[in-house]
């Protein structure tokens, strides 16, 4: 099926329903993983309650990374925790503030996840191709984001 809104929509409402399972961070990570094509890695990073400002990696799917715990600031995944924005890079050979988690990696996609108001965590999307990501990955990932802060 192709990557389109109706995509999106059943995704929405798998994830919904990920969510009421016994490991739902862990469920949303491997139906993203498994269901959209240009995901090649997904993963949450939380916020490290006991140091500050740290993010250490959580559930993810997709080939285990050296980098589970990223200093703010460091790399596309502390930019976003720094910044509290979405981070788009499609082509990561052009990024100089980048920390490589595998060799085929070309792009990575970073939204920060909110919770009463102050950051919890990121969801972290990696694809082995360039310039993969479309206004619907943001309008998918966003929703997610949202969906999953409670859980956070």
């Amino acid at each position: 099926m192709a990557f389109d809104e109706k995509k999106v929509k059943e995704l929405m409402d798998e994830a919904e329903t990920a969510l009421r399972g016994s490991d739902p961070l862990e469920a949303v990570c491997r139906l993203l993983r498994d269901r959209v094509e240009h995901y090649d890695w997904v993963g949450f990073y939380l916020l490290d309650p006991e140091r500050e400002r740290e993010l250490v990696i959580g559930p993810f799917a997709g080939e285990p990374t050296e980098h589970t715990n990223i200093g703010f600031g460091q790399g596309i995944c502390g930019q976003a925790a720094e910044t509290g924005k979405l981070f788009l890079v499609q082509d990561v050979t052009r990024e100089e503030n980048y920390l490589s988690c595998s060799p085929e990696v070309r792009s990575e996609i970073v939204l920060p996840i909110f919770r009463d108001g102050g950051l919890v965590g990121e969801l972290d999307i990696d694809s082995h191709r360039s310039e993969p990501f479309t206004m619907l990955d943001t309008v998918l990932l966003e929703g997610i984001c949202r969906m999953v802060s409670p859980y956070l």
